[in-house]
């Protein structure tokens, strides 16, 4: 355990990294102040040195994890006319699960001062789901605008689909680890209609 008045080392997401790892291992129910600060081998009194309380605490952590989100998705735009539509949209998603998704979406919605404040947050500008759907739209149009997408697709309904479908996974742990991959593969073939290239 770190010594008590000993500056630890980007701290916020020492924390983090343990509260995920407590999610996965106890799930919403097991994430307190003294399991995160064990998991991450620090004193109790650290989380509240950086964070009001553990509701706030909940929040970063789920504002932080989708800026990461965000960061990864935002450059997909600039794929257009690269690889496989399809494959493409399919990894985009998958990022939105991420390997913790589900369990700090389940810790953000277990407690009642959490969503509030993750709403506000994004209300206000912060990258959320928005973020996603807005980048797939506009790779979605790009891709039209070159002819590997049906002319007629309603780009910004498929980039809705495809981010609903994918936060309603995530926000239900509807599906199990080993199966996301399969299924979003699967959600994204089921609507997005690939134009036939010349040879």
């Amino acid at each position: 355990m770190s010594p008590r008045g000993v500056a630890i080392p980007d701290a916020r997401e020492r924390l983090f990294a343990a509260a995920e790892r407590v999610l996965a291992r106890e799930g919403a129910a097991g994430l307190t102040n003294r399991a995160v600060t064990e998991e991450a081998g620090c004193a109790k009194g650290l989380l509240y040195n950086h964070f009001t309380d553990l509701d706030d605490f909940v929040a970063q952590l789920v504002l932080d994890r989708f800026e990461r989100i965000a960061v990864e998705v935002r450059p997909l735009p600039e794929r257009a006319g690269q690889g496989d539509v399809r494959e493409n949209l399919a990894v985009a998603a998958l990022v939105m699960l991420g390997a913790n998704g589900p369990a700090v979406a389940a810790a953000a919605v277990s407690r009642s001062g959490v969503a509030e404040r993750v709403r506000q947050a994004w209300a206000g500008g912060a990258p959320g789901p928005g973020t996603v759907e807005d980048a797939m739209a506009r790779y979605l149009e790009a891709e039209q605008r070159l002819g590997r997408i049906a002319a007629d697709a309603d780009c910004a309904m498929l980039a809705l689909a495809i981010t609903g479908t994918v936060h309603h996974f995530l926000m239900h742990g509807s599906v199990q680890p080993d199966d996301q991959s399969a299924l979003v593969r699967r959600l994204v073939a089921a609507l997005v209609t690939t134009a036939p290239q010349a040879d």
